[in-house]
């Protein structure tokens, strides 16, 4: 056994070279990796994480590799830390707290400062793109804060949507707070677009701890730079970890309407126990020749 804890793109054929069972987070396995005759020893991919977006599953299924994840470990911790995100949107405490921490409120003429506008969340309406294990989660604590809950239909799908839930622009259009919470695939990306932001109130805030590539990042700042969109709070973006330039991090270093945390939704201690328990049970099931929590 080799443990590597980080893995630059040149080294993961090295690396692969006569192991039959791989663990990978965010190490790209592609096609030309999976074909190459260094990794022709390889029998398991055990993703450590839910989303297997960085594996070519097709490519693996041909070579006759088995690709385990781990669906719903990080459930609770990313469910919580996105309600946490619309509670800092809807109260701004965070900023509040660092005008504290830079000796503004001192220099306040009265007893309070109010630099932020804030928004109560009972009555506002939550609408949710992404409804399995975290969004359900987000629609059940966000209930008990008196939100109302508008699930999307699924993005891309033909079908008519099943009682319940909404089309998307429908979702977009009517509600206070987008949470985004489905899977990166063709369908997905970009999903918020220009158009999508256009439909939103101008009022509205949305949160993506999912995938960066769901949001087309450069209309979104020039949304909240125009004061099309009251604000956003996201924990992922298109490229991570970020280069200094990066058009986000760059925007949150300016705008006032622009939150950005380092993609730590999913990093409470009870999750990170649960993910390695899971993984260690997913080899332990292929061993035995059992399937679980097969992906590809």
């Amino acid at each position: 056994m080799a443990i590597h804890a980080l893995t630059a793109p040149e080294e993961i054929l090295p690396r692969l070279q006569g192991y039959q069972v791989a663990i990978v987070n965010k190490v790209i396995l592609n096609r030309s990796i999976l074909d190459s005759p260094g990794a022709r020893d390889l029998k398991l991919i055990a993703v450590a994480a839910t989303g297997t977006d960085n594996v070519d599953i097709e490519a693996a299924r041909a070579r006759g590799i088995c690709v385990c994840n781990v669906p719903g470990y990080a459930a609770q911790s990313v469910a919580q830390f996105t309600v946490a995100l619309i509670l800092e949107l809807a109260t701004r405490a965070g900023g509040y707290m660092e005008l504290v921490r830079r000796g503004a409120w001192e220099q306040s003429p009265i007893y309070t400062r109010i630099d932020f506008s804030t928004v109560e969340l009972s009555g506002k309406k939550l609408g949710i793109v992404g409804y399995g294990n975290i969004g359900r989660r987000v629609a059940a604590i966000a209930r008990m804060l008196g939100m109302e809950i508008l699930t999307s239909a699924r993005p891309g799908s033909s079908d008519a949507p099943p009682e319940g839930r909404f089309p998307l622009n429908d979702v977009l259009a009517s509600s206070d707070f987008v949470s985004l919470h489905c899977p990166l695939t063709p369908d997905t990306k970009n999903l918020i677009d220009s158009r999508a932001l256009e439909l939103m109130k101008p009022n509205a805030f949305l949160v993506n701890t999912a995938r960066g590539a769901l949001i087309d990042e450069a209309a979104l700042i020039q949304a909240l730079r125009q004061k099309r969109l009251a604000g956003a709070a996201l924990d992922v973006i298109s490229r991570e970890p970020p280069p200094s330039d990066h058009p986000v991090i760059r925007a949150a270093k300016e705008l006032d309407n622009l939150l950005v945390t380092p993609h730590c939704a999913w990093s409470t201690r009870e999750a990170r126990r649960r993910l390695l328990d899971e993984v260690a049970e997913n080899i332990l099931a292929f061993l035995r020749g059992e399937e679980r929590n097969r992906a590809g």
